[in-house]
């Protein structure tokens, strides 16, 4: 006779979670760099013009940002699980539209559709890290291992990069994201337990989203498009007017919305407010490092692709060493000193790194500073979305996960519009050596700022919840509940 009794839901193993969360992410990581050493085959390859090749990258932040926030709320009403599902989908059709394309027109269109993708997987991927893992020990490794994955993706892209494009071609930097996301998804169904069913009657604030999605991508399109073709060009100005009056009315939508897309009672919340404030700066100044290290190793030194790829092992090892210590030690002493350390180290590494740019250096002149600017970079990004996380209820994270990543990408658009700004000023009419040696003075000065920025980064971490405060929320993640206990908050 058969058993009448209920069985007991089967339950997911942490590891194999938290090893496709870190894939994911790697995934998103990976694919932000891939494309920068393949961007002259590009161009040569579907007749890009100079002016116009810059849009294999910028289209992919401006859609990017522009979509986040609704990415982040549509995590939490339709849950994060369907959303990381949706975005390694989007994912895989969009990569494999690029790695296909004959025209520029379709290539920068898949750009921007891998955009929209990492706009409702980064923000899912995010909550899921938050919400399946108990606060404490087993959240921080958990973000460990994800800042990881994040961190070194950044580097490992600029390799594989390289090392494709010149086995397979361009294409080959868009093909790869085909079979990697498409197998992501499908472990998704696997890995992960189904999204709790939301009887809360709670519906997605169209207003809402369709301002704050324009504006946001309005603006992202200025901040890339205003050093192209002039901060004051007519088309700059009038795109960055509109999407500062579209988030305008945004806020007044979400005042008066009784279901607003993004509450804005979630700012109550220093954690959040001061996480954002971060995350804003870090992508400002260690978010652009890589690209200045780009330019000093190829227009300076002139490596090529795949030694370029292969001059970044260096920071990567030093970025994973300070991501896993960096998990560690936010369980022993908190997030806040250790974040505030990070940034501290990171932004010594970037001075150190400034000091031995030189036209005649070697590259083993630059690896103590790479080191020490790694393991900083790494330990930061580790800690910076957690803390802008804690406090906030279980099924409101995913919104502020998109509070975040949006300040991380509009941070990253302005500082290296910025920094990019400084480095060039002079290098008109120059070539030669004289071209070279201008172009390193300027791009040390750009690491000094940044080094300067980084150390503002670290004042403004010093606002993060003091120890031992808990958080105004009676919200329990799902890892809390299956731990049976409420921690409380180490910050």
């Amino acid at each position: 006779m058969p058993s009448t009794m209920p069985q007991a839901p089967r339950r997911r193993r942490p590891g194999a979670i938290l090893a496709l969360l870190a894939f994911a992410q790697l995934i998103i990581s990976i694919d932000y760099n891939i494309v920068y050493v393949a961007l002259p085959e590009i161009g040569s390859g579907l007749g890009f013009s100079a002016q116009h090749l810059q849009w294999v990258i910028s289209a992919y932040a401006v859609a990017f940002g522009g979509f986040l926030l609704l990415g982040g709320r549509a995590s939490d009403l339709l849950g994060p699980r369907r959303m990381f599902a949706v975005g390694l989908v989007l994912y895989a059709v969009s990569s494999l539209l690029g790695g296909l394309a004959e025209s520029a027109a379709v290539l920068v269109a898949a750009r921007a559709a891998q955009g929209v993708g990492g706009a409702f997987l980064f923000p899912a991927t995010l909550t899921l890290v938050s919400t399946k893992f108990a606060e404490g020990r087993e959240r921080n490794r958990a973000f460990a291992v994800w800042g990881t994955a994040g961190g070194s993706g950044m580097i490992l892209g600029s390799l594989l990069g390289g090392v494709l494009t010149e086995a397979f071609g361009w294409e080959s930097v868009f093909l790869v994201n085909v079979p990697l996301a498409g197998t992501a998804a499908l472990l998704a169904f696997v890995s992960i337990a189904p999204d709790a069913s939301r009887a809360d009657g709670r519906s997605m604030d169209v207003a809402g989203a369709l301002t704050s999605t324009i504006g946001i991508t309005a603006v992202v399109f200025a901040l890339v498009q205003g050093p192209e073709s002039g901060w004051l060009s007519p088309a700059v100005l009038a795109t960055a007017l509109a999407g500062a009056a579209l988030f305008a009315v945004f806020v007044v939508i979400e005042r008066r919305s009784a279901d607003p897309l993004l509450p804005l009672r979630l700012f109550t919340n220093r954690n959040l407010s001061v996480g954002t404030a971060v995350t804003f700066l870090y992508m400002g100044t260690f978010g652009t490092l890589l690209y200045f290290l780009t330019v000093y190793f190829q227009g300076v030194h002139g490596y090529d692709a795949l030694t370029t790829g292969l001059a970044f092992l260096v920071p990567m090892a030093a970025i994973a060493v300070g991501s896993q210590t960096a998990g560690r030690l936010a369980t022993r002493h908190g997030i806040r000193p250790v974040l505030v350390t990070a940034l501290t180290v990171g932004g010594l590494g970037a001075v150190i790194v400034a000091a031995t740019m030189a036209t005649g250096a070697s590259y083993v002149a630059l690896i103590p500073g790479l080191v020490v600017l790694g393991v900083g970079q790494g330990a930061g990004y580790t800690l910076m979305f957690g803390a802008a996380t804690l406090g906030v209820a279980a099924e409101e994270r995913g919104i502020a996960s998109g509070v975040a990543s949006t300040s991380q990408q509009v941070g990253g658009a302005v500082g290296l519009a910025l920094l990019v700004a400084v480095a060039n000023a002079g290098l008109d009419g120059l070539g030669g050596r004289a071209l070279r040696a201008a172009t390193t003075d300027g791009l040390r000065t750009a690491m000094v700022i940044a080094a300067a920025g980084i150390a503002a980064t670290a004042l403004v971490a010093l606002g993060l919840r003091k120890p031992g405060v808990k958080p105004n929320t009676e919200q329990v993640t799902e890892g809390e509940a299956q731990a049976g206990d409420r921690p409380a908050v180490h910050v």
